[in-house]
This record gives structure tokens, sequence and C-alpha cells, in this order.
């Protein structure tokens, strides 16, 4: 949000969640609703599957699912996965290969889980592992594709999927054939464009050249697959490349979630700026020193490489300041600034975090306000005793 504008905005939710205890979460829900159109326009036309991993609230994800332009989630864990399909979310794609036997044996031994959820595989191992699996009904899957950019020895992009090439795709799917899996979708991530900001001219060029390799390659993937299985999606992209994703006619759909509450990681991006939709408040406990106030809690460091680009970044009051020797606490956090001495105890402090769902593993309850009403209050996975990694 524009600078000006973080004094208001947080102003408004302050009067919003007045009288409730702090350390809390709120998702301003005009900024939520916008970021989703956004996502939506980004698509182009595409059905834009929600990524769960970045919501991890089922509240929100039943409000993206009924806006036009969403169809169906991105799950993370074959466990959360089962739980949404009993809750009646339809169409729920496991992006992640599980180790979890119990909970893909659970899979297999419901009709309609079976028939909701698909799994995924990227290599004849994981292929052999589920075939090992006891299944009273045929369990359904996708193969995840690696979308990274190889230029000579060096790999840009995410370690994911060990197959790139059609050939290599086309023995997997033949292979989960032959063990009585039914092949439904293929998958490319392109992290190396999606999760990546516009940081400098190298970046920008890596995410032009990814694009352009992986649009004649993925083509290629794809029509050698469909000759051998009948395809129900081919999934890609990501809130930072629906744009240039939604251009590519062997994608039937895309795949976002971030962009929903706009963390700081997606600040970067030149193409576009989703309005931050989720912040956090910590209460001031302590006055040290002249300058220095100290929060609750704090400590959110969000996955990833280590580094302060993963700390959560303070919104309001301006001016305040993480202390570099301290950076975010486990129970608190000490910030330094001109707006410290204006501070007292119980006041609070607004901050950002660095990615999106991670936050909610953080707190039982999110807070959904609109201007300075407070709209509803719904738990979070947490919130509803559920923990899937």
């Amino acid at each position: 949000m524009p600078l000006g504008t973080v004094g208001l905005v947080t102003a408004r939710w302050e009067r919003a969640v007045a009288g409730l205890a702090a350390p809390l979460a709120v998702v301003d829900l005009d900024a939520f609703d916008a970021n989703a159109d956004d996502l939506v326009r980004r698509a182009g036309g595409k059905p834009v599957r929600v990524a769960s991993k970045s919501v991890r609230c089922r509240a929100l994800l039943r409000r993206v699912l009924d806006r036009p332009g969403f169809s169906g989630v991105m799950a993370y864990s074959v466990r959360e996965a089962l739980w949404l399909a009993a809750e009646g979310f339809a169409d729920v794609f496991v992006a992640y290969p599980s180790g979890d036997r119990a909970a893909l044996h659970a899979v297999a031994a419901d009709r309609h889980a079976a028939s909701t959820i698909t799994l995924t595989v990227d290599s004849a191992e994981q292929v052999a592992f589920l075939a090992a699996i006891e299944r009273p009904h045929p369990l359904r899957v996708a193969v995840d594709v690696d979308a990274s950019l190889h230029v000579g020895p060096l790999h840009l992009g995410v370690r994911r999927s060990p197959l790139r090439e059609a050939g290599e795709v086309v023995t997997v799917v033949r292979a989960a054939q032959a063990a009585g899996l039914r092949v439904v979708g293929l998958m490319f991530y392109d992290a190396q464009v999606a999760g990546l900001p516009d940081s400098s001219p190298a970046v920008r060029l890596v995410k032009t050249r990814s694009t352009r390799e992986l649009l004649g390659r993925r083509a290629e993937v794809v029509a050698a697959v469909r000759q051998v299985a009948d395809l129900g999606f081919v999934n890609g992209g990501g809130t930072g490349s629906l744009h240039v994703a939604s251009h590519d006619p062997s994608l039937t759909e895309l795949a976002a979630g971030s962009g929903l509450f706009g963390p700081t990681l997606f600040d970067g991006y030149r193409s576009f700026r989703p309005r931050p939709a989720a912040a956090f408040a910590l209460p001031v406990v302590r006055r040290p020193a002249p300058g220095v106030v100290t929060v609750a809690g704090g400590g959110y460091i969000a996955s990833g490489p280590p580094g302060w680009s993963r700390v959560p970044s303070v919104l309001a009051p301006r001016g305040l300041r993480l202390l570099r020797a301290e950076g975010v606490g486990e129970v608190q956090t000490p910030l330094r600034g001109k707006a410290a001495d204006g501070l007292g105890v119980g006041d609070l402090v607004w901050f950002r975090h660095a990615k999106a769902g991670e936050l909610c593993e953080r707190f039982d309850e999110l807070h959904l306000v609109r201007g300075d009403e407070l709209v509803e209050t719904v738990p979070t996975y947490r919130g509803e005793g559920m923990s899937f990694g």
C-alpha cells in the first residue's frame, strides 16, 4: 500500500479489533477480494487452482472458490486433502509426493476421496511406492515435470522433479498405468519465474529466457503424454507468473495462492503489485530505553534461504525498525525508532509476514475486517486443530 495510506489503514484495523487480545492476525477483505480479482485478470481466462499452503484457512479457501475464475484446490499434504475432501471441497490436487502410507491407503479405501483427490508422482520409484498400497479404489495421479531453466551446468530454479523431457515423462506415465494408477494430469511449476522478484536486469533476463524455453518444452511434453493418457488438467504457473503462463495453450489451468494475502516477498515484482491483505499486530510490553520498545512475540521467520528477506517487516507505526543484533525473537522483539517514544505498554505495532500461509501456523484465528469493522473471526488450520507440516 502507498506509504501515505499505511497509517490510515492500520488505524482502521485497530478500530476493528479494539478490545481483542493481541498478538492477533487480520485479513483485510477489501484487499483480499481485490487481489483475487487481479489473479483472475492476469490468468487471462484460465481457471486458477488455489494453493492451500498459501491460505491455510478453510473459510478463506471457500471464499475464493465461490468467486468466478477459481476452480479446485492445490493441497500440500495427503492428510490435508482427506480433510478438505471430507469437508466438501471438490477436486483436490496434492501437488507434492507423499511417503505417508496410512494416508495414501485412506484415500484408496474411500470411494469419495479416491475420486476427489489427485496425487503426485515424478519417478518410477514413487509409482512403485503407490503400487504397493492396498487400493480398494484406483488412485488418481498427476506427473510433476521439472520447469527449471538449465544453462550449461547451471540449474536455475528449485529442485523438484527429475523429469524434463517428453520421453522421460511418458516412461513414468506408462509405468503408472501398468501399476493400475489413473494418470489424469501434469504439473509444471516455474519457481524461477513465479517466485522470484524482478530485482535486477539479470533476474529479468533469466525469467524471460526461462519462459521462452519452457513454452516449447512444455508443449512437447504435453503432446507426447496426450498420446498415451487422457489428461484432465495440465497445471502451471504461480502468483508471480500468471500473466505469462496464461498465454501458453498447453496449460489448461494455473495455480496461485500467495497473491491473495500479498506478503512482502511479492513487493518486488514489476508487472503486478498485490495489496497487503494480511497483517499481524503485536502489543508493546517493554520500554527498555529511550527510542526503543519491545513487543511480545514476532519470531515468525518464513521458509526459504536464510536472510533478512524472510523476516517480518514493520508496517506501522512508520519509523520503527528491527535491531540487527536481535532480529525477531521467540517471545519478544525489540524495535528502535522515533515512533517508539510515542508508544505505551499495550499499544499495537503492525507487521507483514514475508510469505503467505505460514503466518497461519502461528495464529488460531484470523480476524476478517472491512474498513474499521470486524466482519468475522474464523479459525486457521491450526485453530481447527489441524497441522499438516
